[in-house]
């Protein structure tokens, strides 16, 4: 059963196995729970039985205008069975009151995000990647 939680209290490290696939240098569990704990907001989907973090949805935001939502991942196991709507439902409902949520995708999952009323938009993007792995 997957139980939804926006609070990173009972999370561990040992709990966010599997996640950044494909990333060349993916962040350590240990730098994914310090990010969860450092973003503005965050849901969480939780497996109870396998007591392990399925997927997730962060947001960094000023709390008065503007949030952005960098990452939203769900393990692979765990895909196409609606989780990651949840997590973004659940997170626009956090963010409930901003003017502004940007969210930078891959064109392919455009269509993804406007299922919850996002417009397609341009923008701009730097990639540090010697820094994929966190900020040391």
């Amino acid at each position: 059963m997957i139980k939804y939680a926006v609070d990173p209290e009972g999370i561990s490290a040992d709990m966010l196995d599997g996640f950044f696939d494909g990333w060349q240098n993916p962040p350590s569990p240990e730098k994914h729970l310090k990010l969860l704990k450092n973003s503005t907001k965050i849901v969480l989907a939780i497996d109870r039985d396998k007591h392990a973090v399925v997927g997730f949805i962060t947001a960094i935001s000023d709390g008065v205008l503007s949030a952005y939502i960098p990452l939203l991942e769900v393990l692979p196991d765990y895909q196409q069975q609606g989780i990651g709507q949840k997590l973004v439902t659940r997170m626009l409902e956090e963010l409930d009151g901003i003017y502004i949520i940007d969210i930078m995708c891959d064109p392919e999952l455009l269509p993804f995000y406007e299922k919850f009323g996002m417009i397609k938009s341009s923008g701009m993007v730097q990639r540090n990647y010697q820094n994929q792995s966190g900020k040391q």
